[in-house]
This record gives C-alpha cells, sequence and structure tokens, in this order.
C-alpha cells in the first residue's frame, strides 16, 4: 500500500520591500504589538500591573498545574521510546550520507554553552540549599528541614528541576524543528513542527499564530533569565565595589535595588546589542569558550577548597534515588485544596474553625511551629493532637503549592526557553541521527547540571552542615549565594580574584543569551532566514530590554516585593499556549515518523496532500 508524500511547502509570506523587509509583517506586528501592549502596561500601571499577573499567574496554576507537570513527564517518556526504537539509529537528520558538521566535542561544548549558562551561575547553590529547607519531604513532615536526612530529597528534587526532564523540553521543539528542517527541507521554524498535522494551514493565520506563540514565549523566557542574570551580576559587582547605591539595604541582607537592577540590565542590553548588531561569529565563539574556561576554573575551585568528598558521595545517592522516583516525579501532580475538602478533612473540633486554620495548614512555606504560633482565640486553644490532625489535614494544600511554585515554575520555565535553545540545538545537530541527538541533549548534559550542582551545592550545604558558615549562606539572598559560598571557602586575594571572575563569566553568559535570543526571535519571524538587518535586531534589543525593566520596577511596586515576581508570572503565562503547541510537536512528530518509516519500506503515493 502506497503512503502519501508528506506536505512541505510551508510559506511563510514576506515582505519584499520596505521596513520589514525580510521579515513576515504579520508575525511581527502581533508579536510586537502583544510585547508593547504590556511595556505600556507595567510602565504606566506597575501596581495593577503586578497584581493582576499575579492573580493570572495563580488561577492558571490551579487550573492548569497537573497539566504542566504530566505533559513533560510524557515529553521524558516519548523521548525515551523514540530513542529505544531500532530504525531511530539509521534515520538521520539530512541526507542519508551526510556527516554532522561539528565534531562530538564541539557539539558537546555549544550545548554547554546553550543551555548551561546563566541558570547554573544563580542556582548553583541557590536550588540545593533552597530545596534542603524545602520539598516535598519537608512539607509533609517526614523530615525536618536542613537536616542530614533532608539531603537526599533535597537533592531528588534539584535532578528532577536541571535533569532528564529539563532537557526533554529542549529536544522536544530541537528535534522537532531539526528533523523537518533537515530531512524535508523546510524552513527552519516553529509552525514547520506541526505540518503532519496542519498540513496547508500552516500557511495562513495558524501558522502566523504558532510562530507568534513561540516568540512570545522566547522573549519571556530570555526575560526571566536574564533577570536573574542581572541580580546576580549587581550582586557580584557590590562584592568587588562596596557601592551602597546599586542595593536595597532595608531587608536583613542587601538585596539588588531597582536603581541597581535597571542600570545592570541597561550595561547588559548594550553589550548584547552591539554584539548582535556587530555580526562578529567569532567574538561570539571567542566567548563561548571563554564561558567554558572560567566555569572549569570555578568547578576545580570547589573540588579543591569544597567539600568533594562529600559531594561525590551526595551525588551517588542522589542519583539512585531519582531513579528511583522517576516515574512518580514524571507524573505526581497535585491540585488545589478546595476550603470544603479541607474542612471535611479535619477533626470535628476543629470543623467550626475551618475558615481560621486553613491559611496555616496548607501554607507550602511555613511550617508547623508557625503554623502554631500564628493561631489565635478558639483556634489557639485546640489540643496538640487536634492541631496535629489539623496540620495533616492541609498537606495537599502544601504539596499543591510547593509544587506550583518550584516545579512547574521551572516547567514553565523551560518551555518559555525551548524555542531558544531548540532551535540552537536544531542548528548544530545536522547530521546527527534521531538516537545520537536525544541521548547527546538530553543525557550528556543533564548528567552535567548534576555535577555541577552538587559540587558547588553540595559544598554550601556541608558548611551548614557543620557550623562553619552559621547560617550565612541560608540566609544570603538567591542571587548572592554563590558569592558567599566563596566567602566562606577561601579568602583574601584569591577571593576577590574568584569574584571578578565570576562576576565577568555572568556578564558573557548573559551578552550571549540575550544576543542569541534576538536573533532566534528573528529568524522566527523571517521564516527560519539567518541573515537579519541590524534594524531589526536592535528594535527587538530594545523591546527586550523595555520588557524586562518594566516587569521588573513592576515587580517592586509593593515595598520589600520580590521584583522578579512579574516578570515570572507573566513568563507562566505566556509558557502555557506554548506547551500547547508542544504537545501537537510530539503528536506531529509521532506521526512524521511513523509515516517515514512506512515510506521507507514502499512506495510512495504521487498525490500531494498533508500527512
Amino acid at each position: 500500500m502506497s503512503t502519501k508524500p508528506p506536505f512541505t511547502a510551508v510559506e511563510v509570506r514576506r515582505a519584499t520591500s520596505g521596513f520589514y523587509e525580510g521579515h513576515s509583517v504579520e508575525i511581527a506586528l502581533l508579536s510586537k504589538g502583544i510585547m508593547v501592549a504590556l511595556v505600556i502596561w507595567a510602565l504606566v500601571w506597575p501596581a495593577n500591573a503586578n497584581s493582576n499577573l499575579s492573580s493570572l499567574n495563580w488561577s492558571l496554576l490551579e487550573g492548569f498545574n497537573a497539566f504542566y507537570i504530566i505533559i513533560v513527564g510524557l515529553f521524558a517518556f516519548f523521548l525515551a521510546v523514540v530513542a529505544i526504537l531500532p530504525q531511530t539509529d539509521k534515520r538521520k537528520m539530512g541526507r542519508a550520507d551526510e556527516e554532522p558538521e561539528f565534531s562530538n566535542c564541539s557539539w558537546f561544548s555549544m550545548m554547554f554553552g546553550a543551555g548551561l549558562g546563566v541558570g547554573l551561575m544563580v542556582f548553583a547553590t541557590a536550588e540545593p540549599l533552597g530545596l534542603w529547607g524545602s520539598n516535598p519531604e519537608t512539607v509533609s513532615g517526614a523530615v525536618a528541614p536542613n537536616s542530614q536526612e533532608a539531603l537526599t530529597s533535597a537533592y531528588r528534587y534539584t535532578f528532577l528541576h536541571y535533569g532528564f526532564h529539563a532537557w526533554a523540553i529542549y529536544v522536544v521543539t530541537g528535534l522537532s524543528l531539526a528533523y523537518y528542517a533537515y530531512t524535508r527541507d523546510m524552513p527552519l521554524t516553529i509552525r514547520s513542527a506541526l505540518t503532519p498535522l496542519l498540513g496547508r494551514y500552516v500557511n495562513g493565520f495558524i501558522g502566523h499564530l504558532v510562530d507568534v506563540l513561540g516568540v512570545v514565549a522566547t522573549i519571556l523566557g530570555v526575560s526571566v533569565t536574564i533577570g536573574f542574570g542581572v541580580s546576580q551580576f549587581i550582586d557580584g559587582v557590590y562584592a568587588i565595589t562596596g557601592a551602597n547605591w546599586l542595593m536595597d539595604m532595608t531587608g536583613d541582607v542587601p538585596k539588588p535595588g531597582t536603581v541597581g537592577l535597571i542600570a545592570g540590565l541597561l550595561c547588559i542590553m548594550g553589550l548584547s546589542i552591539i554584539s548582535a548588531v556587530s555580526g562578529v561569529g567569532r567574538g561570539v565563539k571567542y566567548l563561548s569558550n571563554l564561558n567554558l574556561v572560567l566555569s572549569l576554573i570555578l568547578l576545580f575551585t570547589f573540588v579543591l577548597f569544597g567539600s568533594f568528598v562529600f559531594a561525590m558521595t551526595t551525588y551517588a545517592t542522589a542519583f539512585v534515588d531519582y531513579i528511583l522516583h522517576f516515574v512518580s516525579l514524571s507524573f505526581g501532580a497535585y491540585g488545589p485544596q478546595s476550603s470544603d475538602a479541607f474542612a471535611m478533612a479535619l477533626p470535628e473540633t476543629a470543623k467550626p474553625l475551618a475558615e481560621e486554620l486553613i491559611g496555616g495548614a496548607t501554607n507550602a512555606w511555613g511550617s508547623y511551629d508557625g503554623f502554631k504560633s500564628g493561631l489565635e482565640g478558639a483556634a489557639a486553644a485546640l489540643d496538640e493532637a487536634t492541631l496535629s490532625a489539623v496540620y495533616a489535614a492541609g498537606e495537599q494544600g502544601r504539596q499543591f503549592g510547593w509544587q506550583a511554585g518550584w516545579t512547574t515554575f521551572y516547567w514553565a520555565w523551560w518551555i518559555a526557553f525551548s524555542p531558544f535553545v531548540g532551535l540552537f540545538l536544531a542548528r548544530i545537530s545536522r547530521g546527527r541521527t534521531v538516537r545520537e541527538f536525544i541521548l547527546g541533549c538530553v543525557f550528556a548534559p543533564a548528567m552535567v547540571c548534576f555535577a555541577w550542582m552538587t559540587i558547588l551545592g553540595a559544598t554550601a550545604i556541608d558548611m551548614e552542615l557543620t557550623g562553619g558558615a552559621n547560617g550565612a549562606i541560608v540566609g544570603a539572598s538567591n542571587t548572592n549565594k554563590l558569592f558567599v559560598t566563596l566567602g566562606q571557602m577561601i579568602d583574601g586575594g584569591m577571593l576577590s580574584a574568584l569574584t571578578v571572575m565570576c562576576v565577568v563569566l555572568i556578564m558573557t553568559f548573559l551578552v550571549t543569551s540575550a544576543d542569541s535570543g534576538i536573533l532566534v526571535m528573528n529568524t522566527i519571524m523571517s521564516g527560519g532566514d539567518q541573515d537579519i538587518g541590524n534594524k531589526h535586531k536592535i528594535v527587538w534589543g530594545l523591546i527586550l530590554t523595555a520588557v524586562i525593566g518594566t516587569l521588573l520596577v513592576a515587580g517592586k511596586s509593593n515595598p520589600g516585593a520580590d521584583p522578579m515576581e512579574a516578570l515570572k508570572s507573566a513568563m507562566i503565562i505566556g509558557a502555557l499556549p506554548f506547551t500547547m503547541v508542544m504537545g501537537l510537536m510530539m503528536l506531529s512528530l509521532t506521526k512524521a515518523l511513523y509515516r517515514d518509516s512506512a515510506r521507507s519500506k514502499g512506495p510512495e503515493d504521487s498525490s500531494t496532500a498533508a500527512e
């Protein structure tokens, strides 16, 4: 039986003259309209933007938390099945006789630069320490936070957030883009990945909408990455210079202030725009090589002066624990706990006080002692056994709040970042087989992430466990934990030199990330064309700067608030539609692989139709 040939006539209509020459006017105007509207809203009504984004974000989490968790689990298992299939080792992304463009060493080095950058600098110590104090095991009361017993569960979730699931998100997007671009000679753009399902409809409004969702997700994903990175950049500059004007000194510990964040943002984005318009490919290559060298110096500093034996022991036990819990981590989703469900689970004596008890009992960021100390009146008079039962009744609410605030945030972040990383992985993987792409882009970088998080993070935890740090690292802001850990480990001129090196490393990671993000956005809008005019790079660089800056200001509209909150809320909201697009990508790729396998076994039908 013959199989119809695939639909490959993807056409992104581009302007032939004027300002938008070479670009899709529809995609550019829709994307800019959405971003400019967001900027104006956050600039003119910052408090309103912050509160409404937060409210909408929480409403979406209540309805779609389980969707985020389960679909990412499906991504990981889908790729595992595809990699196991015998024919995927023969299916090349390119011609059958085509060799990979880059050596294995260069390929991995570029993957390191794409996915292991700002996130690992900011969260190398902050992630394990944060999860050491708060993870589902501590939320349930099974282990005490910040204890030796909490170490295994802390790394279970650290590995979850930076391991196989995270890279599976990138690879679903990257594999979809690479497969159609190199096996079917289609444009390297988001809509191409949906042709097996949509056929000729990708050439109309639906195709424009898919590409716009990719652009919006990329902007917001890159914005959160740069927001965290700029905050850490300012922490580092403060550690070197002691410039108080960069910091907010009103809290328990100094944190980057609004003025400092905006100054750092303008510096980084200015350099990024210059880098983007310069067109100096060698410069970007040299920066990437510099990033790798400086990263290795930082890693070996922790190996030599940190708790390396403790870290490696933790690595081994944590990895086994992560694999044993892999299925439950993939699909163990929580929904919000209703007030009625909470009241029904209470002891009879506590049911009349349900409204007073639910807030503390379902607070994922509190503790049992904090719950008891916050009670007043009749609720405070309840006996210990009743209070313990009340707290146990709120566990589902606490688990949902924790999962929505940690895991779902990460899944949304990686999904929003996936057009950027996925497109990059696709570009550097021509000539690779499907299996090689999956194993190389999921397994290898995840193992490096595990080592990085364990060597740096476990050193900080060991210093706290043994009493050497005396709470200094735990008490520091997330973006400052790396510098405080270095300060506990070494001192003198070496500390100063390493601090300067880290600041340079953060800056180069930020510049290359923003530069590449600008390129990816323009590539999508030009139908996969990488020859982009400088004016468009400048415009999108300015838009990206405005989005990050106004949302950082909006996040600080309430005294003492986290400046990243508005950015994170906007990112989670913007990632949801693209998550649905990624689900369709997975179905499309399944269909394409099946049909291409059938075509390789029999004659093709000469009629032209969608798969």
